[in-house]
């Protein structure tokens, strides 16, 4: 379907660009050229934004955290802040998918809903993207650690 042609109060007769057919302006289209953002920057974002809500644990499944771990263990190298996120990033909008592990005795709701609202907010002020849904799956619960004074009595043996 074809624009149709506006008068402006010059006279000037123009054809409006994809932002006004939208109705929705975005900081990353613009008439001076277009911004894009690589998914691995939001992905960083919506991590640490996570990571950033008490109540949750970790990020990832099993196999990615175990991997995790193995990572943390050598020396010089990090653990990778992408860990259980996956986006989909477009000219304008991105999605967002958590895998998150949460502490015990947090309320999963009231939790995913702090998460969401802190994915979005940070992913939108640092990109200009809008956050289209924040899906986020809870894959298991981390559970205190009762048996430490046991563990700890156990390792004073073994040395």
């Amino acid at each position: 379907m074809t624009a149709a042609a506006t008068t402006d109060k010059n006279g000037t007769s123009r054809t409006p660009s994809r932002q006004e057919n939208t109705g929705k302006g975005s900081p990353l289209v613009t008439d001076k050229g277009t911004t894009s953002i690589a998914d691995s920057v939001v992905q960083k974002i919506a991590g640490t934004a996570t990571r950033e809500i008490a109540g949750v644990h970790d990020l990832g499944g099993g196999a990615a955290r175990a991997f995790g771990a193995i990572r943390e263990r050598i020396p010089g190298a990090s653990a990778s802040v992408g860990q259980g996120v996956s986006v989909e990033v477009g000219e304008t909008q991105a999605a967002v998918d958590l895998e998150l592990v949460v502490e015990y005795g947090v309320p999963i709701a009231e939790l995913a809903n702090k998460v969401r609202r802190n994915v979005t907010t940070s992913i939108e002020r640092m990109t200009g993207l809008e956050v289209v849904e924040v899906n986020i799956s809870v894959n298991d619960v981390n559970l205190p650690d009762d048996g430490s004074e046991q563990d700890d009595q156990q390792e004073a043996r073994v040395k």
